[in-house]
């Protein structure tokens, strides 16, 4: 759920409420009780959890894994032809 800025028209009271998407919007200030407007720009965030999308899905790969793939990708990679990088 994110959280949603709010400002008071009347009095210029600015707060954040966490309310669910579908939630309809606030239509009183909480000291006021005059109107209120939602602030453009707020609201939905991206929150990452667990152990983390880049360290499983786009790390750099270990050097044997890049060596492996460039001998099955290459058939003249034994042969050390001018198109292939020299393997470690």
């Amino acid at each position: 759920m994110p959280n949603y800025d709010y400002e008071c028209m009347h009095c210029g009271y600015k707060f954040e409420v966490f309310q669910s998407m579908s939630a309809k919007r606030l239509t009183k200030c909480p000291k006021c009780s005059k109107k209120v407007k939602r602030l453009i720009g707020s609201g939905a965030g991206i929150i990452f959890k667990g152990k983390g999308f880049y360290a499983t899905d786009y790390a750099k790969k270990s050097k044997s894994s890049n060596a492996d793939s460039s001998k099955i990708g290459c058939p003249k990679a034994n042969q050390a032809c001018a198109g292939c990088p020299k393997l470690a």
